[in-house]
C-alpha cells in the first residue's frame, strides 16, 4: 500500500497535504507519528470521567492535528464534536462521539495497514 492509497482508505486529502508538506516522505513520517498522538485518548478519558473541559481539549487538538495531516473525514467529525463541546458541557454529544470513534478507527486501521 502506498501512502496515497492509505489516505484514500481513510478518507483523507492526500493532494492537499502534499501541497502543504511538499513531499511524500514528510507525509509518511507524520502520518505514522499519528499512531502515538494522545488527543483521541484525552477526548475519551474526558468523556469517560465526565470532564467536559478535558474532552473539549482532546477534541480540539484532534481536530487540529487532522486538519494539518489532511485526515479529512476524521477532521470533519472532530470539528463538529469540538463545537458541541465548546461550552464545556457533556450533553447531546453521543452521536458525534460515536462518529469520531468510527473515523478514528478507520484512520488508525489505514495507517497500520500502510505501516505493515
Amino acid at each position: 500500500m502506498t501512502i496515497k492509497e492509505c489516505y484514500e482508505k481513510m478518507g483523507g486529502d492526500f493532494d492537499g497535504v502534499l501541497k502543504r508538506l511538499g513531499s511524500e516522505a514528510l507525509i509518511q513520517r507524520f502520518a505514522v507519528k499519528f499512531l502515538n498522538d494522545t488527543s483521541f485518548q484525552d477526548l475519551k478519558d474526558g468523556i469517560e470521567s465526565g470532564d467536559a473541559a478535558k474532552a473539549f481539549r482532546g477534541a480540539h487538538t484532534l481536530k487540529g492535528v487532522c486538519l494539518n495531516l489532511g485526515f479529512e473525514s476524521l477532521y470533519q467529525v472532530s470539528a463538529e464534536l469540538t463545537e458541541k463541546l465548546r461550552d464545556r458541557e457533556l450533553k447531546d454529544y453521543e452521536d458525534l462521539y460515536q462518529a469520531v470513534k468510527e473515523q478514528y478507527a478507520r484512520v488508525i486501521e489505514a495507517i497500520q495497514e500502510y505501516e505493515g
